[in-house]
């Protein structure tokens, strides 16, 4: 007792720095909540389309995105992750910006799905979670959904990528809403400038979120325009940091119809950061509240999955 009376940092000093320790986790922790916002749709869709370079993949329309990286700076990169992802070297920086800016091979699997099972979007409602491209999204508006929702974690994705990527697919001279099972057969649109000709009736079905995913699903659930439950939710490569499990469990699990289905698309094992498909699994498992089974697997390469949900 003398001798805490005597140098009572003595004993308060690690209790000091533990706590310095646990504040500052928190506040990491809260910067990477990042708050939710809707994008709205610019009256003036060839501003959209500004300053953009369009490249075709499959026969979609989708930004090139090294002339973005050239381009876009200032008010149009508030987050700056144009920029720290070029000078990083990185396709991610978690918190900050998680990969949306890059079109990820899993997408393309399960495009190939959607024709390969004839998954039918006719007036579904879809959300395109973690949508980066929008690819996904888009390739349900082509089968007719009755609305599609995109979301992404950065708001200079939404603005930059998908919402461009959604107007040049859907404008009236490139604009191809066939159904995805006529993908392979068709003719690849062209690559000259292109100048929005109006598409209100597809553009009208559409709606785009940028934020961390608990974050937009009260801002889905608790607006002054909220949302049904969606059909259909469409997720690529988001399962690559277990850190982020519990929050994409808990967004699918409130947002999804109660008879609707997640497809997922993902690699087996994300080698640096730990997540991967059967982990996801094993979650999925112990929470209890959905069943999930793997309805394709792909073995070129880096092994991939593709895992249907739906509440049990």
């Amino acid at each position: 007792k003398s001798r805490e009376a005597a140098n009572p940092a003595a004993d308060s000093s690690p209790r000091l720095a533990a706590a310095k320790h646990r504040d500052e986790a928190a506040s990491k922790k809260n910067l990477c909540v990042k708050a939710a916002k809707e994008h709205s749709i610019p009256e003036d869709l060839n501003k959209v389309l500004e300053n953009k370079v369009m490249e075709t993949v499959l026969d979609l329309f989708h930004v090139k995105l090294s002339v973005v990286e050239m381009t876009c700076s200032g008010d149009a990169d508030s987050e700056g992750i144009i920029s720290k992802s070029v000078s990083s070297h990185s396709d991610l920086i978690p918190g900050v910006y998680e990969g949306g800016l890059k079109i990820w091979e899993c997408t393309f699997d399960l495009m190939d799905y959607f024709s390969e099972a004839e998954i039918e979007f006719t007036n579904k409602t879809v959300l395109d979670l973690g949508c980066g491209a929008g690819l996904l999204g888009i390739a349900a508006l082509r089968g007719e959904a009755a609305r599609v929702h995109f979301q992404d974690y950065n708001s200079t994705v939404i603005d930059e990528i998908t919402l461009p990527n959604v107007v040049a697919n859907c404008t009236r001279e490139g604009r191809r809403m066939s159904s995805g099972k006529d993908r392979k057969a068709s003719k690849p649109p062209s690559k000259r400038p292109r100048k929005a000709e109006g598409s209100p009736d597809v553009l009208n079905r559409c709606r785009f979120f940028s934020g961390e995913w608990s974050q937009v699903s009260q801002l889905l659930l608790n607006s002054n325009k909220p949302c049904s439950k969606y059909d259909i939710i469409l997720t690529s490569e988001t399962i690559y940091n277990p850190d982020y499990y519990s929050a994409l469990h808990d967004t699918l699990a409130q947002l999804l119809d109660r008879n609707g289905r997640v497809y997922l698309a993902s690699k087996v094992h994300y080698f640096g950061v730990g997540g991967g498909v059967y982990l996801f699994e094993k979650f999925i498992e112990e929470k209890n509240v959905f069943r999930t089974r793997m309805v394709k697997t792909i073995d070129q390469g880096l092994q991939r999955c593709i895992m249907e949900i739906v509440f049990k």
